[in-house]
């Protein structure tokens, strides 16, 4: 197994669907809360709206071979479209800064977890939010049922903020 790294166009984010279909498929299979959310969820409704809706986009996808095995989506966004008809995802008025980072997607396919591939895509996602400097606020969004994930990214010092949606998504923050 040889994993090696690239970064995905905006233009050709059509190669790492499957892997966004499969998160979807894994989040609704850990979801004890409303399970059923997921059912509307998928490449077409998530992925493809947060990039347009982006002010940059990061997507980095892991390779075993000529096979994408992993990826992690992040992005800078305006503030505003953290709420809207779904939820409000954090207080508008905690975030001085009209834009904040967003590690919106991360996704390792089984077998290929705890091999240090998500340290290595969480660590170059967060590489290329540092090279903001006007972007302060930094947000995870967790799936309820999806332990291990929270557990990785509090271990990369995110701090639990609040959870939304009746403890369907918990929000995590930088600071």
């Amino acid at each position: 197994m040889s994993i090696h790294y690239e970064l995905i166009p905006e233009e050709n984010i059509s190669c790492v669907k499957g892997l966004c279909n499969d998160l979807m498929s894994y989040q609704k299979s850990l979801a004890h809360i409303r399970p059923e959310l997921f059912d509307s969820m998928n490449f077409e409704t998530r992925m493809v709206p947060s990039v347009k809706n982006a002010k940059a986009n990061f997507i980095l996808a892991a390779y075993d071979g000529d096979e994408i095995v992993a990826y992690v989506y992040s992005n800078i966004s305006p503030k505003q479209v953290y709420s809207n008809e779904f939820a409000t995802f954090f207080d508008m008025d905690s975030v001085e800064n009209e834009d904040v980072g967003c590690l919106s997607q991360f996704y390792i396919k089984e077998g290929y977890r705890s091999m240090g591939i998500g340290s290595e895509l969480f660590n170059r996602s967060m590489e290329w939010l540092d090279s903001f400097e006007d972007i302060d606020d930094r947000f995870i969004y967790v799936s309820n049922g999806n332990d291990a994930a929270l557990t990785f990214y509090q271990s990369k010092g995110f701090k639990v903020s609040h959870q939304i949606l009746d403890g369907f998504i918990t929000v995590l923050r930088n600071k």
